[in-house]
C-alpha cells in the first residue's frame, strides 16, 4: 500500500528594480499532512520547511575559487542563512487525508513545506521577471543576480 500526499503552494513576490531586492509579500501553503494531532507543532514544521525551501531559492549558493577549489562562501557572513523574516506573511492550511500506514493517520509535515516552497518561490520570481523582459533565470535569486538579469532583460 502506498500513500500519496499532495499540496499546493503559492508565493507572491515584489522586486525592487533599482536594487534587485526581493520581498515575499504573501505565501499560502495547503498540504495533506494526514491527521493533525497538534496544529501548533504542525504549523511550526510547515513554516520551518517553507523558510528552508525559500532560503534555497533566495540565497543558498556555494561559491568556489576556480583555481584552488577553496570554498569562498564558508561562513554565515557570505552565505545566506534562511530566517523567519524571509517569508513573513505566510499561511499554512491542512487538508487532512489520513494515512492508512499508521494508527494515527499522520504523515510528514516539514517536508511538505520544503518541497513546495522552492517551486512556488522561484516561479513567483520568474513570473515577476518575465514582465521586465527576462526570459531565463536560475537560482539563486540573490539581489545581485536579479539586478543583473533586469539590466540585461
Amino acid at each position: 500500500m502506498r500513500v500519496f500526499p499532495s499540496g499546493a503552494h503559492i508565493a507572491e513576490v515584489e522586486i525592487d528594480p533599482d536594487t534587485g531586492w526581493i520581498a515575499v509579500v504573501d505565501y499560502t501553503a495547503v498540504d495533506d499532512i494526514g491527521n493533525v494531532i497538534n496544529h501548533v507543532l504542525a504549523d511550526g514544521q510547515l513554516h520551518g520547511g517553507v523558510t528552508q525551501g525559500a532560503g534555497q531559492v533566495f540565497g543558498e549558493n556555494c561559491l568556489y575559487d576556480s583555481q584552488s577549489g577553496q570554498l569562498l562562501s564558508g561562513s554565515f557572513m557570505d552565505y545566506i542563512m534562511p530566517r523567519a523574516d524571509l517569508v513573513p506573511a505566510s499561511r499554512t492550511l491542512d487538508h487532512a487525508v489520513p494515512s492508512p500506514m499508521n494508527g494515527l493517520g499522520a504523515k510528514g509535515a516539514g517536508e511538505a513545506g520544503t518541497t513546495g516552497a522552492g517551486a512556488a518561490c522561484l516561479n513567483a520570481v520568474v513570473n515577476a521577471l518575465r514582465s521586465a523582459g527576462v526570459e531565463h533565470f536560475e537560482m539563486p535569486a540573490t539581489p545581485a543576480r536579479i539586478w543583473t538579469a533586469l539590466q540585461q532583460g
